[in-house]
């Protein structure tokens, strides 16, 4: 299989042993999960309304790095260690992205996440 690693300063270095995106044979790039990190690896805000702007802030930096957008994702794969925050979540992606576009969504409860963030998301995007 042809795969291409991508890797960006307009998002924060992976924090462990793993790779910000991968792009395989084709037309398809799957990120790793995203926490709030800022670029300098330090947690943006105890606010889970701010965690999550800077989690996608992080994803589009990605993005940007394959001179994709927004509405170049397909699928958003969603970890939140409190479900409750669900609501502020979809509050938060009405806004981010203007209500055009919308990808397929997945949303899951965890009991933990890296540097005791609140939110994680990983993302599938066209890379044509």
């Amino acid at each position: 299989m042809n795969k291409v690693i991508i890797s960006t300063n307009k998002s924060p270095k992976a924090i462990g042993p793993y790779s910000q995106a991968i792009k395989v044979q084709g037309s398809i790039t799957f990120t790793s999960g995203q926490i709030p990190l800022n670029l300098d690896g330090n947690l943006v805000s105890e606010d889970f309304e701010k965690q999550v702007y800077q989690v996608l802030k992080n994803i589009n930096g990605i993005l940007e790095e394959r001179d994709r957008n927004l509405s170049d994702i397909v699928k958003l794969t969603v970890f939140l260690v409190d479900l409750s925050n669900f609501d502020i979540l979809n509050k938060v992606f009405k806004k981010y992205f203007n209500n055009d576009y919308f990808p397929a969504r997945s949303v899951v409860e965890v009991s933990k996440l890296p540097k005791n963030s609140q939110v994680e998301i990983e993302a599938i995007f066209n890379d044509n």
